[in-house]
């Protein structure tokens, strides 16, 4: 066979035009099944559930996030020189100062209660917080927090998913990401809102972002229906409900096998089977009513003052007891702890309804063996300016502000970093958000560059690329 023969059989331009749009057919069904496949193994190699990269300090996270920004000048930080200097403007030699009202220029405001020292180590809190004080031992106080924005929806993002802009994975979703959850029945990520009108920023908070769906927080309320939706219909018994659930979702896996994967029609799926398994679970881990009195007691369960965000502390023991992972309780709902026009009456009430919950929730987790395995963290998504604004209140401050931590693998009794004299800006042992987060993810057994998930063609983490562990910290 000559050259040109082989030439004439292999030649396209020698091809029918039915065998041309067959064969061409054939290659594209095959470039499909190809990158069908290839998504397919990707998207289960992203749901597979990591292994921590070291041996980790804490298997859990209770976080208290105080919505609206509470006021560190008046909480954790103490500022001698806001008592000699107040009603004088902030000196020249501050700077500029950014804020949203230009109050820049008002004078400066001193803590409106006093602070003492506490417990062996010494640290002063403020009097707005007396059960805290008791539990001061416990607490690791950082100082010198600091974030990117003024605003309250950009910066609740940024601490909750370390971005400004709204639709990355939250911090729960990460973790629920990484760990999973140890109860099958539970989810890994629960979150417990204020019972009032939302957070600013809303849901996507607490949200999956580009993360499959199913790491999205679930949502828990108070009351006699804490999860919506989840109670079995009328008329329905078990075997009936799991046969119905069983055709469903035999259909939904057809639709799904048919147009490759969807993390949405996936985490639907999984939504449907773990609500299955919950209707058992999450009644008794919700009845807290079989805790002894003298615990209610502890979480001011007891008081109407304290009733609410007692009930959600107490929740959130029983839920980690039970193997679940991330627990965030949010204090304050649309404006919260945003003291714009009086700290004093503000705080006053925020601080009785959560003070005492929280001091029960370190003292309860303590006794029972948790706090060393609980990573509890408290804060909000900043501070507020050391000087006044409406003459009683005070603006958004993200530029130095205090978060504290307790438990799971951090050192107690001690405070770290600073802001300066004023309490403007943090200048000493400072950790942005992203710090924050690398430390939390390193107690968890975790190297933030290493827990990635790839998206729009790059490696993607929770701390962008950036972030340190704060090691000074560490137990």
């Amino acid at each position: 066979m000559t050259h040109a023969t082989i030439r004439s059989l292999n030649t396209p331009t020698n091809w029918s035009r039915r065998e041309f749009l067959t064969r061409s057919g054939g290659g594209l069904g095959a470039l499909a099944a190809a990158s069908f496949l290839a998504t397919e193994q990707q998207a289960q190699a992203s749901q597979t559930i990591h292994s921590p990269h070291f041996a980790p300090r804490a298997k859990q996270v209770i976080y208290l996030f105080m919505h609206g920004g509470p006021s560190h000048v008046d909480l954790f930080d103490p500022k001698p020189v806001l008592e000699k200097y107040a009603g004088q403007p902030l000196p020249k030699s501050f700077g500029n100062v950014m804020t949203r009202r230009k109050v820049g220029q008002n004078p400066l405001l001193p803590s409106v209660k006093k602070f003492r020292k506490h417990g062996e180590s010494g640290i002063e809190v403020s009097e707005f917080l007396p059960h805290l004080a008791g539990q001061v031992d416990e607490l690791c106080v950082l100082r010198g927090v600091h974030g990117d924005s003024v605003n309250h929806p950009q910066s609740v993002y940024q601490m909750n998913t370390g971005s400004i802009l709204m639709g990355k994975p939250s911090l729960g979703s990460w973790v629920s990401y990484g760990l999973g959850t140890e109860n099958q029945n539970l989810p890994g990520f629960v979150v417990m809102p204020d019972r009032g009108t939302g957070i600013k920023g809303g849901p996507p908070a607490w949200g999956s972002g580009f993360l499959p769906a199913t790491y999205q927080g679930t949502t828990v309320r108070t009351g006699p229906t804490p999860i919506l939706h989840l109670d079995r219909p009328e008329g329905i018994n078990e075997h009936q409900q799991r046969k119905m659930l069983d055709f469903i979702n035999t259909r939904n896996r057809e639709h799904l096998h048919a147009r490759g994967f969807d993390g949405e029609l996936e985490a639907r799926i999984e939504s449907y089977e773990l609500a299955f398994r919950m209707q058992a679970a999450a009644p008794e881990a919700m009845n807290f009513r079989e805790e002894p009195p003298h615990i209610q007691q502890l979480y001011g369960i007891d008081q109407p003052e304290t009733n609410e965000f007692g009930t959600r502390c107490l929740l959130a023991r029983r839920l980690i007891e039970r193997g679940v992972r991330f627990v965030q309780l949010y204090s304050g709902d649309t404006n919260g702890w945003d003291a714009h026009t009086d700290v004093l009456q503000n705080h006053s009430h925020y601080c009785q309804a959560t003070d005492l919950p929280v001091a029960g929730l370190l003292q309860d987790l303590r006794q029972r063996g948790l706090l060393d395995e609980t990573l509890v963290i408290w804060g909000g998504e900043f501070g507020r300016m050391p000087m006044s604004e409406q003459g009683k209140g005070r603006d958004h401050n993200p530029w130095g502000y205090t978060v504290w931590m307790a438990g799971g693998g951090v050192k107690p009794g001690m405070t770290y970093g600073a802001t300066d004299d004023v309490g403007l800006r943090a200048v000493e042992g400072t950790v942005h958000i992203h710090d924050l987060h690398a430390t939390i993810l390193h107690l968890l057994g975790f190297d933030h560059e290493l827990l990635t998930y790839f998206h729009n063609g790059r490696d993607e983490r929770l701390t962008d690329v950036a972030g340190r562990v704060v090691h000074e910290i560490l137990a």
